[in-house]
């Protein structure tokens, strides 16, 4: 279902969207080969460096202070062939760019970047978390995204809303050996089918709903940038995702984390000593933005 979605040949059902990271990297990579990846990429902060652990890749960060490298980066970052260099090998795209705000990367952006690395002999890969946010916030089809990557992965249990998985999809050959990293990482799960079934109903029943957390989060967004001393652009938000600096309200991030939940009952994510993030999804109530706001509101002594 899912290799259909996205155009590829073959796909793997997996645990986790870090596993389907981390099997892919195994799969293109050997020990000392470079991946590279924006500077504040899901493998780089929050995979416990896994690449260098499992399989010794060496995780190499582009700047990119809007989440977006572009097609010249990846060239110059291009390591000569050279005995006493790392051997660059791949690139990493995260759709969408999380920790810089649910930001969408364009598809003619994606397409030079790959059409760059192919054209140096890398392999291109999609962490495609969040894909179907970008396809409802763009109107352009997962196959279209995806088809200039060597591999790609969908969540199932972020804005999709399946309790647990993610599916790993690409060409035959690569999913045939992915199958053998599967299987040495503890993903490979008799129990697979009834955790399945929650997905194959999400992608059945949750991609175009994704359009209600874009609106809630632009509302949110909105509702955010009106409080003394928090830093926020409310016009870049285009997905599910806020990311907010609150320095100028005299709290640190844990500071306004702890109040919000202390006194309405609403957690927001810490990133920095003062930025916070929040992220809208199927499971917050009708009245949630609003109470999201109060909360923030009392945390500011607004």
């Amino acid at each position: 279902m899912v290799a259909d979605i996205l155009g590829k040949e073959s796909a793997l059902f997996l645990p986790s969207g870090t596993m389907c990271n981390q099997v892919a990297f195994a799969v293109h990579c050997r020990a000392g080969d470079e991946i590279l990846l924006q500077e504040l990429a899901h493998p780089l902060l929050f995979e416990v460096g896994g690449a260098a652990a499992i399989i010794g890749a060496v995780l190499r960060p582009l700047p990119s202070p809007d989440g977006l490298f572009s097609a010249e980066q990846v060239r110059q970052a291009i390591r000569p062939l050279v005995y006493y260099m790392p051997r660059t090998r791949a690139v990493s795209i995260e759709q969408t760019s999380n920790i810089i705000g649910g930001v969408c990367w364009p598809l003619e952006q994606i397409q030079e970047v790959c059409a760059t690395a192919h054209g140096a002999g890398l392999v291109a890969h999609l962490d495609g978390a969040r894909l179907f946010n970008a396809v409802v916030a763009t109107g352009i089809d997962a196959r279209t995204f995806a088809a200039p990557f060597d591999s790609v992965w969908i969540d199932l249990s972020k804005g999709l809303g399946a309790p647990v998985g993610a599916v790993l999809a690409g060409s035959r050959e690569f999913i045939e050996e992915a199958w053998r990293f599967k299987q040495r990482f503890g993903g490979a799960m008799r129990q697979a089918g009834i955790i399945a079934a929650a997905g194959v109903y999400a992608l059945r029943h949750h991609v175009e709903r994704l359009a209600e957390d874009h609106e809630r989060a632009r509302r949110l967004a909105r509702g955010l940038a009106e409080l003394r001393g928090i830093k926020l652009n409310a016009e870049r938000v285009q997905t599910n995702i806020i990311v907010f600096d609150v320095s100028g309200t005299g709290l640190t991030g844990e500071d306004f984390g702890a109040r919000t939940l202390a006194s309405h009952s609403v957690r927001f994510s810490v990133l920095s000593p003062t930025t916070v993030r929040a992220v809208t999804h199927l499971d917050i109530p009708p009245d949630g933005i609003d109470q999201a706001l109060e909360a923030a509101r009392a945390a500011v002594g607004a």
